[in-house]
């Protein structure tokens, strides 16, 4: 997932926004007390989702993976005054620990916590979506682009997080089933016409597809 030297990484994070004092804590918790904490979207990657939300100004997010909550809370800065976001998650162990996090926050009545299967979820939200947000298991990372897609407004944004997948994507020599399926999602993407898109080499590589 690392890209670019680690100082460089830092020099970027150092003349970046910093992280509230929130997301601090949720960053810290995350590295000492919860498994696999490469999977927190962490300090640049949700400054840049922060950013990205209040350029935009949404009024409906949807994320697809909640983890520990922090990549919600970064594009919940984003949100107009009425604005809500709905993140999805099946992680029950973690629910109470993010609920927290979400109720410390300024954004507490806005966002809206689902432990189910996203699969099922999503099809009865009845929302048009202004971002939505897919950081989930990647073996259905295409259902869930061709799901929400209908369902995202003209002009709104699909962000997908891994796309790169630590740079195995263009090793033609790694064949895993992910490197394989991811693969294949940034190409039936690039292909779609319905979307004009961008792959960004950030962490792990971040897909912006913007619906036509």
């Amino acid at each position: 997932m690392e890209f670019i030297a680690q100082e460089l990484d830092q020099y970027c994070c150092n003349h970046s926004a910093q992280e509230n004092d929130l997301l601090k804590r949720i960053n810290r918790e995350t590295h000492l007390e919860v498994l696999q904490p490469r999977m927190l979207s962490g300090h640049f990657q949700g400054r840049v989702l922060s950013m990205f939300s209040k350029m935009i100004q949404p009024k409906r997010i949807l994320e697809i993976g909640t983890y520990t909550g922090y990549s919600a809370l970064c594009l919940a800065e984003g949100l107009t005054s009425e604005g809500k976001l709905v993140t999805i998650d099946v992680n029950e162990e973690l629910a109470s620990r993010v609920q927290s996090y979400f109720d410390a926050s300024p954004f507490s009545k806005q966002i809206r916590y689902v432990i189910s299967p996203a699969l099922e979820v999503i099809p009865t939200l009845k929302e048009e979506w202004d971002i939505v947000f897919i950081d989930a298991d990647k073996q259905n990372y295409i259902e869930y682009y061709e799901m929400v897609l209908p369902f995202v407004k003209a002009g709104g944004f699909i962000i997908l997080d891994n796309v790169l997948w630590s740079g195995k994507v263009a090793d033609l020599d790694k064949n895993d089933k992910d490197t394989v399926l991811l693969r294949r999602l940034n190409a039936i993407i690039h292909e779609d016409i319905r979307v004009e898109e961008v792959l960004l080499p950030i962490r792990d590589g971040l897909m912006i597809a913007r619906k036509k």
